[in-house]
């Protein structure tokens, strides 16, 4: 059995993991592995924020797949859509690059096409984390379908050890060797014209959760749909409208569109924290969370190995030069938005 930090970003351990070294987890995970050479990732979430059927938003669409097309575009970039507590509707590129230099060239000319410019009756916002790798980790509960992130990585790892325990997640990010990668510092809005710039902190937290159904057949479909789905709904939308008050920024429930713009069987939540340590007590103790994972272990429980239910997450942990966060016409909900509490000029 591996260890889900690669051995070139193993060190002496100052922090220790929440299980023994001869832990065995109870079914197989997985997680992806980079090229030793890949240093950096980069997570970069273009949104298009809109009211309603506006032909705008469509156009600002076709625009970014043209963006990505460029020279220096992402690797791999994958799309959803949600609306949002305020009862916008948004659409959201998520893309990925295992080069920073070529994001950094790329971004040069895309930000500006993107959040730089007035569009009649749509916002646009851009949300990028440029992370060291051992500030980040992945779960895969398959090894041969990657999502998000994984896409760029090189391959996935043999079953790993740091899972299906509380305090996986932290021992899975190779700086947590070290580092309690505790937050520091607040929020801050900076006006640039009409672009709101959101200045975030040291160790801000991103998790990216998946749900892939597709392989799923009738009956399986159909108990994830009527017993697990809507309980993970519940949660998500806690954490949308309510989570502030536990440290949750910003949380986003989307269902990932297919090429042809249709609803795939796919969904993710994606959320903003204020550290991991936030997410873990969320995870591990709040009455939302603990419903969803209720619901989660007696639907495996009943299916055992068939279940075709494949999940993911991904986490970072983001040091604040690895951050940005701009938004053009938005409401005063969206993303990090929803964190400031000063303004600057």
């Amino acid at each position: 059995m591996e260890s889900a930090i690669p051995a070139h970003l193993e060190t002496p351990r100052a922090r220790h993991k929440r299980v023994p070294d001869d832990y065995q987890p109870p079914y197989p995970s997985f997680v992806a592995r980079y090229k030793p050479s890949v240093s950096r990732v980069v997570m970069a979430y273009f949104g298009v924020q809109h009211g309603g059927a506006a032909p705008a938003a469509m156009e600002a669409l076709k625009e970014l797949a043209g963006l990505f097309a460029m020279d220096g575009g992402p690797s791999h970039w994958d799309r959803a859509s949600y609306r949002d507590q305020s009862g916008s509707e948004n659409v959201v590129t998520v893309a990925y690059w295992d080069d920073l230099a070529r994001f950094d060239t790329w971004f040069a000319q895309a930000r500006e096409m993107w959040t730089g410019r007035q569009r009649e009756g749509i916002g646009t916002f851009v949300e990028v984390l440029r992370p060291i790798v051992a500030r980040h980790e992945t779960l895969f509960s398959s090894p041969d379908r990657p999502e998000g992130v994984a896409v760029v990585a090189e391959g996935m790892s043999g079953e790993v050890q740091e899972h299906a325990y509380w305090g996986g997640m932290r021992d899975r990010i190779p700086l947590s060797q070290t580092d309690a990668m505790a937050p520091g510092g607040a929020p801050e809005l900076i006006c640039d014209g009409p672009r709101l710039r959101v200045v975030a902190h040291d160790n801000l937290c991103l998790i990216r959760s998946g749900q892939d159904w597709s392989d799923t057949e009738a009956s399986e479909r159909k108990l994830y749909l009527d017993d697990v789905e809507p309980v993970l709904r519940e949660g998500m939308d806690f954490l949308r409208d309510d989570g502030l008050a536990i440290g949750c920024y910003a949380n986003r429930y989307m269902q990932v569109l297919a090429a042809d713009g249709s609803a795939s069987e796919k969904s993710y939540g994606q959320s903003w924290w204020k550290s991991l340590a936030a997410l873990e007590r969320w995870a591990e103790s709040h009455p939302t969370h603990v419903k969803i994972f209720g619901a989660a272990m007696k639907y495996l429980s009943t299916l055992g190995p068939s279940a075709k239910l494949r999940l993911y997450h991904e986490v970072t942990v983001a040091a604040a030069d690895e951050q940005f966060f701009e938004y053009l016409n938005c409401h005063p909900k969206t993303g990090m938005l929803a964190a400031v509490e000063t303004v600057s000029t």
